[in-house]
This record gives C-alpha cells, sequence and structure tokens, in this order.
C-alpha cells in the first residue's frame, strides 16, 4: 500500500473515531475496508479532498461521510465556530444579543443538523431557540429579527438534489452573511479542535406556532382590499410551503388553490421530479398540466424551503402555459407596489434586468444594483423591494430582509385577481410596461458540470480571448468584476456591455457546479404597428438565441 493510501486511511479512521452518526460511519467504514482489500482508491480520496468550504452562502454540499460532505461532523464543527465567532462580537461590544435562532426544512437530516446545533449553541452559553417543524427559511429570517438573536441558522439546501443539504447564517440584521463575516466564521470553523472538547448543553427551547402564526399573519397583511376571484394552481415541489401558503391565501381572503396532489406533502426524495427546482425543465409539468384540466388562471410554485416563487400563466394565442421569467416576475411586482405609492430604494442584482431601474425612474424612487445574492440586496438602507433573477424576491423588506416566496406569491396573486376584474392578464401588463419601457427580454446560457475545472478554464479562456462582438452586437466595454466594478465588492464574472443597451454576465453559480451566462436584450416596441410587441419578441427571441451561441463558443462551452 503506497504512503498516499495510508495517511488517506489514517485519516479515515480518524474521522470515523469522531463521528458520533453511526450511518455516516457505517458508510465510511465500508469504504475504507474495500481500500483496505486494495479497491479503488477514488470515493475515498473525493471525500477526504479537503473540507466543505464555509462562505456567504454558508456551507452546502452531497450528504455523506467525511470532511467534503454534509454530515454531524461538518455541521458541529461548524455551529462551534458560529458560536466563537458570536462570542468574539459580544467581547467586542458589536453584539448585545443571548440567543439564536435555528431552523430546517424537510431535507434528509436537516432536523438532527438543527439539534445538533442548538446543542453547540446552548453548551456555548447562548439561548437555542428552535423552530417547530420543517418550514420556509423566510420563516427563519422573520424570527430573527422578532426575537431579537444574535443569529440565525436555516438548515436547508434550497432548490438542489436530493442528496445534498446546507447551512445557511444570518446575522442579528435578518440577513445572510457577506464578508468579512464569512472569512472570520470560517477561520473559527478551522480553529475547532476535537469534537470532544466541544460543549454541548441541551437541545434548546422550541418555539410555539404562535410565532409561525405571526408571520403568516403579516404576509396575509400585506394584500390590500380589492378583487379575490382568481383560479390557481399550486405546487410546493415536495417542499414545505404548503400549509402556509394555503393559510397565507385563506386569510387574505382568496380561495381555496387547487394543488398538486402528489408534490404537496413534504418528501426529500423529491420523487416526482429531477431536480426539485421549477427553473428546471419538466419540474412544473404536474402543475401545467392540472392548469390546464381545471381552467385556471394562475399557476404559482414554491421552491422546497419557499424562499422563491415560480409563476406560469395561459398562453394568450391558442392552448397551453408559459413559464413567466424570473425578471418578468420581478417586474410585476415591482410595478404593483409602485402603484401602490411604496417608497424607497428599488434594487436587483447585477445579472437581472435593466428594465427594473427604468420603472423606479420613472416613478421617481431610487433604483441601486447588487451582486448576485440577497446577502447583498437584503441588507440595502432604505430597501422598498427587491429581486433577482433566480425567482427571489423581497416584497416586504421591513419584516424579511431576505427573498421569501410566500409573500412574493401572495402579492402576484392579488396583482393577477385585480388584472382579471379588468378583463386583463398578467402577459397583458407586461405588454404595456414593454411599449413604455421597450422590449426586456432575457434569458440564460446554464451550463453544469461534473469536471468543476471547466469553469474557471472558461472564465480564463474568456479573460485571453475577449470577443469583440456578440451575437452580431459589438461589445462596448467588458468589466472584470473580480477587480470590483461601479463600487461593487468584487466577485468572479465579467460583464459585457453590448450596442443597443444589450449585456451579457458571465459567472460561475455560487450554490451548484455550474457556469452561468445572463444575456439582456432592449428591442423598442414601434408605435402604431399591429401587434408590436409580439414582433419585438419574435425579433428578441433571435437576438437571445445569436448571443447565447456565441457566447458559449467564446467560452469554450
Amino acid at each position: 500500500m503506497s504512503p498516499d493510501v495510508d495517511v488517506l486511511l489514517q485519516r479515515a479512521r480518524a474521522w470515523m473515531a469522531e463521528d458520533p452518526d453511526p450511518q455516516t460511519r457505517a458508510e465510511l467504514e465500508t469504504v475504507v475496508a474495500d481500500v483496505t482489500a486494495g479497491g479503488p482508491t477514488d470515493d475515498l480520496a473525493d471525500r477526504f479532498r479537503g473540507t466543505l468550504e464555509f462562505g456567504t452562502a454558508g456551507l452546502r454540499g452531497a450528504l455523506g461521510a467525511g470532511p467534503n460532505r454534509m454530515n454531524r461532523v461538518v455541521v458541529l464543527r461548524a455551529a462551534a465556530g458560529l458560536a466563537a465567532y458570536l462570542r468574539q462580537l459580544d467581547r467586542h461590544g458589536q453584539s448585545g444579543q443571548q440567543s439564536v435562532v435555528i431552523g430546517y426544512d424537510a431535507r434528509h437530516n436537516s432536523d438532527v443538523f438543527a439539534r445538533d446545533t442548538a446543542e453547540v449553541m446552548t453548551g456555548a452559553g447562548f439561548t437555542a431557540w428552535v423552530m417547530p417543524r420543517p418550514l420556509p427559511t423566510p420563516v427563519l429570517a422573520y424570527a430573527i429579527r422578532e426575537l431579537g438573536c444574535a443569529a440565525g441558522v436555516m438548515v436547508t439546501a434550497s432548490h438542489n438534489p436530493p442528496q445534498d443539504n446546507g447551512y445557511k447564517v444570518y446575522l442579528g440584521d435578518g440577513s445572510q452573511i457577506v464578508p468579512p463575516a464569512d472569512h472570520d466564521i470560517a477561520a473559527h470553523i478551522d480553529a475547532v479542535g476535537r469534537l470532544a472538547d466541544v460543549p454541548r448543553g441541551d437541545s434548546g427551547s422550541v418555539l410555539s406556532e404562535e410565532l409561525v402564526d405571526h408571520y403568516l399573519d403579516t404576509v396575509a397583511a400585506l394584500a390590500q382590499d380589492g378583487p379575490r376571484d382568481l383560479k390557481v394552481v399550486y405546487t410546493p415541489l415536495h417542499g414545505v410551503g404548503g400549509t402556509s401558503v394555503l393559510q397565507v391565501l385563506e386569510t387574505a381572503g382568496f380561495g381555496e388553490p387547487r394543488v398538486v396532489a402528489e408534490q404537496f406533502e413534504p418528501d426529500p426524495d423529491f420523487p416526482t421530479v429531477g431536480f426539485p427546482n421549477p427553473e428546471e425543465p419538466g419540474a412544473m409539468d404536474l402543475a401545467l398540466a392540472l392548469a390546464e384540466e381545471s381552467g385556471a388562471d394562475l399557476v404559482v410554485a414554491n421552491d422546497p424551503d419557499a424562499d422563491r416563487c415560480a409563476a406560469a400563466v395561459p398562453v394568450t394565442s391558442g392552448s397551453g402555459w408559459r413559464m413567466l421569467r424570473g425578471d418578468e416576475v420581478g417586474v410585476l411586482l415591482a410595478h404593483h407596489l409602485l402603484s401602490r405609492g411604496r417608497v424607497g430604494t428599488y434594487a436587483t442584482s447585477i445579472v437581472s434586468s435593466s428594465l427594473l431601474a427604468k420603472l423606479a425612474a420613472a416613478a421617481g424612487q431610487p433604483h441601486e444594483e447588487t451582486l448576485t445574492g440577497f446577502k447583498w440586496i437584503g441588507r440595502l438602507p432604505g430597501l422598498a423591494f427587491g429581486y433577482e433573477e433566480a425567482l427571489g424576491y423581497c416584497v416586504d423588506p421591513e419584516h424579511v430582509s431576505d427573498k421569501d416566496g410566500v409573500s412574493a406569491l401572495l402579492l402576484l396573486c392579488e396583482l393577477a385577481a385585480r388584472l382579471k376584474a379588468e378583463g386583463r392578464g398578467l402577459p397583458d401588463l407586461l405588454d404595456d410596461i414593454a411599449r413604455e419601457h421597450g422590449l426586456h427580454a432575457t434569458d440564460q446560457v446554464s451550463v453544469r458540470v461534473a469536471d468543476l475545472d471547466v469553469i474557471p478554464a472558461a472564465m480564463a479562456r474568456l479573460r485571453a480571448q475577449p470577443p469583440t462582438s456578440l451575437g452580431g452586437l459589438d461589445v462596448l466595454a467588458v468589466d472584470d468584476l473580480s477587480a470590483g466594478s461601479g463600487g461593487l465588492p468584487p466577485t468572479e464574472g465579467l460583464r459585457y456591455r453590448l450596442a443597443d443597451g444589450a449585456r451579457v454576465i458571465v459567472r460561475p453559480s455560487g450554490t451548484e457546479p455550474k457556469i452561468k451566462c445572463y444575456l439582456e436584450v432592449v428591442v423598442p416596441v414601434e408605435d402604431g404597428v399591429e401587434d408590436g410587441v409580439q414582433a419585438a419578441r419574435i425579433n428578441a427571441a433571435g437576438r437571445l438565441d445569436a448571443l447565447g451561441t456565441d457566447i458559449r463558443a467564446a467560452a469554450g462551452l
């Protein structure tokens, strides 16, 4: 046996000695036995190829044994590091709170990881509040400020595949962590010694349903008096949003939606979908089929932890349904809030449509652009509304300074019901906006990779051989986001500013093994031309296809 393999086996046996979970211990014992018997080392080497990196998204990865997987050892160390970081803040007078609230979804081991976190927090001298059951992520974000906590932890992998889980950290302002907090917490995690030396207390105090009801009533109160006649089809995609959405809609005066029965109860195996993400092909098929059968006006969906909202509308010419893009839903919600007189900053991430800036300017409201992620959007001063194209919307920053798929769903239903009472639909309002501001069409090239080296290689190629035109449009400027741009913090990515208001942004995904290219074109709608919006859409579709083809070729994807 080679020295490298011997070292690998020693590390694995040391890990097993610390692991409190009999399931992952047994899993690793089997892998070690196979290697010891002369079997391949690839699996064992991958499990010990570094440690899951703690960053602004917290932790996220496949469940399993070893430091490069999500498991109880990794979670206990993360909790101990977070507790040490919070104690340091308290010593420096930056945090007077002495409590942490912990939420979890219905994925495999989420409840176990939540309990382990609570025991570490109480062992460190904090009060640990634990959610009463699997609940949406925005309930956790709401609870942090409602309870005056120093931090919050949400155990979720959001819309990742079934084999994954994750660990999302918020601080006392109710927003997800940003640098340098992520680096500081990671350093404290690295400094954790033997798990046996980490103090463990009790499992904390379980919150009552009263707090959940407060959140749901707060969301329901966002809807103003108005029409409620709307036939809705809803799916939580096997996640935790179902009962919360039904209660909010009922409290706000809407009739009970038709639900996709096969997807209503939480199920960590997500048996009816390949990927539990409403953006993925096939994920919405059951909901769209039910909508066609029932003559619905609107289809709405949440991702598994219900912090995102997706929507589909009937096709105006002929039968069928079409999914609204995240940018379209974001613009509709912004228009709705602006028409209600909501004042403050309207914000998007850099990869979202530029249309929101025009809507805000027309209403005399400020607009801000941030890096991707609600960790940046949610902490903007004076935020009135924020969204990002990946189906995330913050419609009530006073109470939840994070994306919230439950409140966004309610306001979208409110808008659709108002338009229905006028004999119109959401697509009609989108057409009105296009006539006023130009048709802003967006699309995305998203490439999932098996080999993570493909992503930096593509970015390096784009820097070494920068394209001078994309989709037949001249590249007017290139912003290397890794150096910071327009006052934004540095992040890995490239932004191409093209002729005619078009743009392309290329960046690695922060949560999945993907490289993403975000495309936008702006096409004026000609006055006096019959069906001018449809003509602009056809024009835009061709331009987007050309952009996508060229950026893939330029990146070597």
